[in-house]
């Protein structure tokens, strides 16, 4: 979370208003009174801060509560109608584009399938450019309206003016995303590797909220992970980190996508599981066949080993990084956390240190598979709070009556 900082006096008021916004945001309403408490910044402080963010129109005043032996206080929120925010999940079957508001209700969403042995550029860049104006079509909303895109992409993300994108299982390296994209859409653009989008949506929104230190695990047809650390996502020195997955659990073990052996998405991602269980896809879907091999006894050794390795790998999370909460998510690995969770914790109790363990929990993902879009679509707002210069989207966007995803 940003805090103020000595420097310049237009420093120091840029870090006033992003911690203001910033908690205001988090705790959905607050008095002025409560923000000064809070932030520990001056009533004065956070009275002047309250009224730019007023007059630019991202802060309101939504009523009146009584105080203890004095005047009524006025509660602030943030406007969910200042502007909407995209989020795009690129998975390995599918390219999800979502619209939110400001208080991350979802305002619309739309879908394209993608062949799991066939991911061209071009045709994931239509996809996202496509949905896009789909999205805002539905939502009767223009782009001028929009604060930004985010991107939960595979592999590493790195960022500069193309956003290169390097995704081995995609057999992309170097791709520029981010050029592509900006062919058909002049939208602030966002990225991160989609478990780590994962991973702040969970910790925003879902089975993470309120932890200081959490591991995100994604299982799908590979996996990965997003740590977490003093509540901020660890990402590496080219925001390379994570790559769970590809941590050895059998040295010159089974060949692993990446071209390396023994990795742990080799015995615990879908595509693994599945092998092991011999089953061939047929020209099904590869969530679908997954889904049903979770219920057929004959598969159930295939089911062992990979509990098993699960287990192994997120001990060695634990004795690692000593999180008070593990996240088992992904669409496969919620499939399996949903029907062996108590079987996961028994096999990662065997191979964690005693005390470690006994200081972390081990959850199911609470947000399913819109959490890579949702996470990336953070990634706009958290700049947003942290950099917001009232710099107002065209337009205003309609108060829906549905409930979301609201920071509350």
């Amino acid at each position: 979370m940003s805090r103020p900082q000595r420097g310049t006096l237009r420093d120091v008021r840029k870090g006033n208003r992003s911690v203001v916004l910033w908690t205001l945001y988090f705790a959905n309403e607050l008095s002025r009174h409560d923000l000064a408490q809070l932030t520990g910044l001056s009533a004065a402080t956070v009275s002047n801060v309250i009224g730019d963010l007023i007059a630019d129109g991202i802060v309101v005043e939504t009523g009146s509560v009584d105080s203890d032996g004095g005047r009524p206080r006025i509660m602030l929120r943030v406007d969910p109608s200042y502007g909407y925010v995209v989020g795009v999940g690129v998975g390995e079957t599918r390219v999800r584009v979502e619209l939110y508001d400001l208080a991350m209700q979802e305002r619309a969403r739309k879908e394209f399938a993608l062949d799991p042995s066939h991911h061209e550029p071009a045709v994931v860049a239509r996809h996202i450019l496509d949905g896009l104006e789909a999205v805002l079509s539905d939502a009767g909303a223009t782009e001028s309206e929009v604060l930004g895109m985010g991107l939960g992409v595979p592999g590493v993300a790195e960022q500069g003016p193309d956003l290169l994108i390097h995704a081995r299982a995609f057999g992309w390296d170097g791709v520029p995303l981010g050029a592509l994209i900006r062919e058909g859409t002049s939208l602030p653009i966002f990225a991160d590797n989609g478990v780590k989008t994962t991973g702040q949506a969970e910790l925003w929104f879902g089975a993470g909220k309120g932890a200081q230190h959490l591991v995100m695990t994604f299982i799908g047809t590979g996996a990965g992970a997003s740590i977490i650390n003093g509540g901020v996502t660890y990402r590496g020195t080219a925001s390379g980190a994570g790559e769970w997955g590809h941590t050895k659990i059998v040295l010159d073990g089974r060949p692993c996508r990446c071209g390396s052996r023994g990795c742990l998405e080799a015995y615990v991602g879908a595509e693994a599981i599945l092998a092991g269980a011999g089953r061939d896809l047929g020209g099904d879907d590869e969530e679908s066949v997954f889904a049903e091999l979770l219920t057929d006894p004959l598969a159930r050794p295939a089911l062992d080993e990979a509990i098993r390795c699960l287990g192994a790998g997120l001990a060695n999370l634990i004795n690692l990084f000593n999180p008070e909460r593990v996240i088992v998510g992904g669409w496969a690995g919620s499939l399996l956390a949903r029907r062996f969770l108590p079987e996961i914790r028994t096999a990662a109790a065997r191979y964690a240190l005693p005390l470690p363990f006994s200081q972390a929990s081990i959850e199911l993902g609470r947000l399913g598979a819109e959490a890579v879009a949702l996470g990336a679509a953070t990634l706009v707002v958290e700049d947003f709070l942290l950099r917001s210069h009232a710099v107002r989207p065209a337009g205003r966007v309609a108060t829906p009556a549905s409930a979301g995803h609201a920071p509350a």
